[in-house]
């Protein structure tokens, strides 16, 4: 620097961290119910690895019925919200996500609910 042409060579090192959410339990099994009966269910979800703030989507898939109708039996509700906030010490907050099924007529499912972040992981 200072117009002397000697090389500087700079190493820098670092670790990715990946964000990654946990889920407790890790599966879901809703109950049988009667037809319009509710089966509901609580999930904490656990976010791991963050270093921003992000919001947590949802995908539930729809299913088409025997006699080619489409429903989504599914619902999902976060009570507190469904942003991932970092404390002082970098920690990520924890989530309730409360999953619920109904339908009125006779279904069975085996199918994945997905969350998504903001970064689509």
């Amino acid at each position: 620097l200072n117009n002397n042409p000697a090389q500087y060579e700079i190493t820098l090192s670092g670790t990715l961290r990946s964000p990654q959410i946990n889920f407790h339990p890790p599966f879901l099994m809703l109950m049988p119910v009667p037809l319009d009966v509710e089966s509901e269910a609580v999930v904490t979800i656990i976010p791991q690895e963050f270093i921003r703030q992000s919001r947590i989507r949802v995908k539930i898939p729809e299913l088409e019925l025997a006699d080619g109708t489409r429903t989504c039996p599914f619902s999902v509700q976060f009570p507190e919200g469904q942003d991932i906030v970092l404390s002082s010490d970098g920690t990520a907050n924890e989530l309730t996500c409360h999953i619920s099924f109904r339908s009125s007529k006779p279904i069975s499912v085996l199918g994945d609910i997905l969350f998504i972040d903001q970064e689509e992981n």
